[in-house]
C-alpha cells in the first residue's frame, strides 16, 4: 500500500481511537468488503431481529467454515492449512447471541434434516441387522466426546460444534476429574492444525480420521470469562485458537415487518451451494476429492508481508498476547481461505484464485478478533479475581441453573454448596 498523507493521519487516527470505536469501524469495513449475500443478512438481521452485527457475523463465518470441510486448502509459506475456525460469542443474557447462531446456521439444519430423514427411511427398510448407512451430518449440538468423534468418523471431511451456551463445555474442561472435559480439549487442540484422530478402545469400534476438521461457536456470558482462562485452557493454547466477538452494535429500535426474503434465499443458497459442493467431494466414484486453492501473485506478498509483520509484533507483545498471535499466523490462512469461498459463485467454487482482496479482507478479520481479544483481557485485568462461589450461585438463580452446574464450575463439595445456596 502507499504512504500518503491521508494513510498517516487515518493511521494516527486509529492509534488514538479507544477499543470500543475501532471495533466498530473496523467491523463496518469488515461489512463493506464482505460479498453482498452477507452483509445485506447481516444488516436485515440488525433491523428487524435487532441481531448484533458481529454475532451474526461470527456465525455466518462458522456456517461456511462448517460448510467448506476439507473440501479446500490453502498452501503458502510451508504450510497447508483448512478454514475450520473456533468462534467464542461473548456477552449478557438477552443480547441475542443465539439468534446469530440461529439465523446463520437455518441452511445447514434444513440440510441436516434432509439427510437424517433420508436416513432414517433407508433404515427403516433395510433388513434387521443389515444397515450400514452412516449418517451424514454436518453440526452437534449436544453429544458427550464420544459421540462427536464418531460423528466426525462417519463424517470425515468436517463436523460443527454449534453450542447454544459454552459453559457446560468450559466446566468440563476445567475440571481436573472429567475425563471428557480432557478429551474435548485434545480434540479442539489437535484438530485446529487438522491432525489425525485414531480411537481404539474395548468397547466400541475402533476408527482413524487421517486429517481431523472441527468447527465451534458457542455463546459465553461475560461472567463465566474467568473461568475460560482457568485451569488448562490458557496453559494448554485453547484460548489462543478462540476467536472471540464481544458486543459492539446494539439496536434498541423496534422495526415492523421482517427480513427480506430475498435476502435470505440469497443466503441460504450460497451456504446450500458450498454443502452440495462437498458432498459431491465424498461420493466414492468422485476423482477429485479435494481443490487446492492457489494464491494470485499479488495474494502471496500480502499474506507474506502481513505475517512478517505479525512475527514482528509478537516478539514485542506481552505474555498472553504474545502467544494468540502465533496462532494469528495460522489463522490469517483459514480466514484467507474461507473468504475465498464466500466471494465465489456456485459456478466458479472449483476454478478460483485467493486474491489480494481476500487477503486484505482476511486481515481485516484476524485484526478484528485480535482487538475483541484485547478488550477481553482488559475487562479481565479490571477484575484481577474469580468471582466468589456466592457470586456464582447468585449467577445461577438469575439464569436457571441447577447447583450440580455451581458444583461441576467450583469443583467444591456438592455438600458446601447446598449450604451456601440456601443461604442465598
Amino acid at each position: 500500500m502507499e504512504i500518503t498523507k491521508e494513510t498517516i493521519a487515518t493511521d494516527l487516527d486509529f492509534l488514538t481511537q479507544d477499543n470500543h470505536k475501532k471495533l466498530k469501524d473496523r467491523l463496518s469495513l469488515i461489512i463493506q468488503l464482505l460479498p453482498k449475500q452477507y452483509s445485506d443478512l447481516i444488516e436485515e438481521a440488525f433491523t428487524y431481529k435487532r441481531v448484533p452485527k458481529e454475532y451474526l457475523l461470527s456465525s455466518i463465518l462458522f456456517a461456511v467454515s462448517s460448510s467448506i470441510g476439507r473440501t479446500f486448502f490453502i498452501k503458502a509459506l510451508g504450510y497447508k492449512n483448512y478454514a475450520n475456525c473456533y468462534f467464542a460469542i461473548i456477552g449478557s443474557r438477552g443480547d441475542n447471541k443465539t439468534e446469530a447462531k440461529k439465523v446463520a446456521t437455518a441452511p445447514i439444519n434444513k440440510f441436516d434434516n434432509k439427510h437424517y430423514k433420508e436416513f432414517l427411511e433407508q433404515k427403516q427398510d433395510s433388513p434387521d441387522n443389515t444397515f450400514t448407512l452412516k449418517r451424514k451430518q454436518t453440526l452437534i449440538q449436544n453429544a458427550t466426546i464420544e459421540a462427536a468423534l464418531k460423528v466426525h468418523s462417519d463424517n470425515p471431511n468436517s463436523v460443527g460444534i454449534c453450542l447454544d451456551e459454552m459453559h457446560s463445555l468450559i466446566n468440563k474442561m476445567i475440571n481436573p476429574s472429567s475425563r471428557d472435559g480432557a478429551e474435548w480439549r485434545s480434540f479442539f487442540l489437535e484438530g485446529y492444525t487438522n491432525d489425525h484422530i485414531d480411537i481404539a478402545r474395548k468397547t466400541t469400534d475402533s476408527f482413524r480420521i487421517s486429517e481431523s476438521y472441527p468447527t465451534l461457536i458457542g455463546g459465553l456470558q461475560n461472567e463465566f470469562i474467568p473461568f475460560l482462562f482457568s485451569k488448562g485452557n490458557l496453559e494448554s493454547g485453547f484460548i489462543d485458537r478462540l476467536l472471540f466477538t464481544t458486543k459492539i452494535t446494539s439496536n434498541t429500535k423496534l422495526k415492523r415487518g421482517e427480513i427480506n426474503p430475498e435476502i435470505l434465499d440469497r443466503y441460504n443458497k450460497s451456504i446450500k451451494h458450498i454443502l452440495e459442493y462437498k458432498k459431491q467431494s465424498e461420493h466414492e466414484d468422485e476423482p477429485f476429492k479435494q481443490f487446492h486453492l492457489f494464491l494470485s501473485s499479488e495474494a502471496e506478498i500480502r499474506l507474506y508481508n502481513y505475517t512478517q509483520d505479525l512475527i514482528y509484533r509478537q516478539e514485542k507483545a506481552e505474555p498472553i498476547l504474545r502467544e494468540y498471535m502465533a496462532k494469528m499466523q495460522i489463522s490469517i490462512h483459514k480466514l484467507s481461505l474461507l473468504v475465498s469461498i464466500m466471494s465465489m459463485t456456485p459456478e466458479s467454487l472449483s476454478d478460483v484464485k485467493i486474491t489480494a482482496q481476500n487477503v486484505q479482507l482476511a486481515i481485516e478479520l484476524n485484526e478484528f478478533y485480535l482487538l475483541n481479544f484485547k478488550v477481553i483481557l482488559k475487562e479481565m485485568n479490571n477484575k484481577k479475581s474469580l468471582p466468589t462461589p456466592e457470586d456464582i450461585i447468585k449467577l445461577a438463580k438469575t439464569n436457571g441453573a441447577s447447583q450440580k452446574a455451581v458444583v461441576e464450575i467450583t469443583g467444591l463439595h456438592k455438600g458446601t454448596i447446598s449450604k451456601k445456596w440456601n443461604k442465598s
